[in-house]
């Protein structure tokens, strides 16, 4: 049973029948039980931190069909222990290959699945939905470039986590069908869920990563319309759809859904993985350029979303070390604002900790009421305060006022701490980078004072 089914089944209360332990895990009630396999909520003590196992049933018959694809899917998923690292995939922990009932340790996320979001009476905004695919289709990229091809991509394999009724977070889940292209055993084809299957996954035919880009494309499409794109009783007849049909136009059964939207998402369940997006990357970009051409309505001016975040910042020269994962990291941890034009983001006097980085717009830097320097997207204003060792150096001696409408990621020594050691040092690389480059501009101005404008 997948890990993501653990959301749309009620957990159990402690009761009899219930193992105390499996393994080292002590465990605290079941999440939810499928047909070849249990998921039980856990507590590892040793690292503080509760767990999800899946565990096979035991007493299977040993020459069971059952028995043998479930063996097969537990290696899949257990080969990935310690591998997967990123904030939108669950980490998969430990894998225990005991002969009456293996097991794997997962990472817990208190969350439900995407199933929830598929009814026609439940149907997400459409710039959220547009932020999941994101989101998924960053961490399906990533997946791909260790050599992976999910291949079943679908809303009960998509587990979101929530802030209230809002959706905070999205991770992919179950990769008890995935394709290792680096492994050197066979492995099984023609896997997946059937509703969300390329042609070629139907085939058996190689498969590259525009099979899972089709699988997301299906998902959205189904929570954009409240519908799959195909649906049929017969599995026959929905075979055929898959092959030979076109899907009813998006904007045909929702209102509101803009001409891009709809021509990427079926762009992606094109029937020819050639007329595909050719990658996760451009995949994903079209995406973020949905929410950030302002193409869907996004609410309030202030919210920056989490796409537009994360494409900004892999745009600055500022961020060129930071890999995806402490990217995200400062998505959630550093404070987002908009700006408008003639706010100041400092005055002269002001005593502060806070540094800025300009990610959108433009900001001039003031001196006794004269403008001295333009900085762009990319500058950050503020450091040396941050950075004071004490409280007379945090003073401001300058005015730093929006030139034009600006978007500024932010962090105070309260927000870094909660950073990890590792996205520190990143940060710590990228201010000295800074600091060199305005010591270089400093003597060349002392050096050459006819080269500055």
């Amino acid at each position: 049973m997948p890990l993501s089914r653990l959301a749309t089944a009620a957990p159990e209360p402690p009761g009899p029948g219930l193992p105390t332990l499996i393994g080292k895990y002590r465990v605290m009630r079941k999440l939810g039980e499928g047909a070849t396999s249990e998921v039980f909520l856990a507590r590892d003590s040793f690292h503080d931190r509760d767990v999800a196992i899946k565990r096979v049933r035991s007493g299977m018959l040993p020459d069971s069909r059952e028995k043998h694809f479930q063996q097969r899917f537990f290696a899949a998923e257990a080969a990935l222990v310690g591998r997967l690292n990123h904030p939108n995939v669950v980490q998969i922990l430990d894998a225990v290959a005991d002969d009456e009932a293996p097991y794997l340790v997962m990472e817990y996320v208190d969350g439900v699945t995407l199933r929830r979001y598929c009814r026609a009476d439940q149907l997400l905004p459409l710039a959220q939905i547009i932020q999941i695919g994101f989101k998924c289709a960053m961490a399906l990229g990533y997946c791909y470039r260790q050599g992976l091809i999910h291949r079943d991509v679908k809303p009960a394999n998509l587990l979101v986590t929530l802030d209230g009724d809002r959706i905070d977070d999205v991770k992919v889940t179950d990769f008890g069908s995935v394709f290792n292209r680096l492994a050197d055993q066979t492995q099984i084809y023609r896997v997946g869920s059937l509703a969300y299957m390329s042609p070629e996954q139907l085939d058996g035919d190689a498969l590259d990563g525009r099979a899972d880009i089709y699988s997301l494309a299906a998902v959205l499409y189904h929570l954009v319309a409240g519908r799959p794109p195909f649906d049929a009783m017969e599995q026959q007849a929905l075979m055929h759809q898959i092959y030979h049909a076109t899907p009813a136009p998006l904007g045909t059964l929702r209102e509101g859904v803009p001409p891009a939207l709809q021509s990427l998402i079926a762009r992606g369940l094109a029937k020819d993985r050639d007329e595909r997006p050719a990658s996760w990357d451009e995949f994903a970009q079209a995406l973020s350029a949905l929410g950030t051409d302002l193409l869907v309505q996004r609410g309030p001016l202030q919210e920056v979303l989490d796409s537009e975040r994360f494409t900004l910042l892999r745009s600055l020269e500022f961020f060129s070390d930071f890999d995806d994962v402490a990217l995200w990291e400062v998505v959630h941890r550093a404070s987002w604002q908009r700006h408008g034009y003639g706010q100041a983001l400092f005055r002269k006097g002001e005593e502060g900790n806070t540094f800025y980085i300009v990610t959108q717009g433009q900001v001039e830097v003031y001196r006794d009421g004269k403008a001295v320097a333009t900085l762009s997207a990319g500058s950050s204003v503020g450091e040396m305060a941050y950075l004071a060792p004490n409280p007379e150096l945090r003073m401001h001696t300058v005015d730093i006022l929006v030139a034009q409408p600006s978007t500024t990621v932010s962090f105070t020594p309260q927000s870094m701490h909660q950073l990890s050691q590792p996205t520190r040092h990143l940060f710590d690389k990228a201010f000295i980078g800074v600091l060199v480059r305005r010591l270089h501009a400093a003597h060349e101005a002392l050096a050459h004072p006819r080269r500055i404008v």
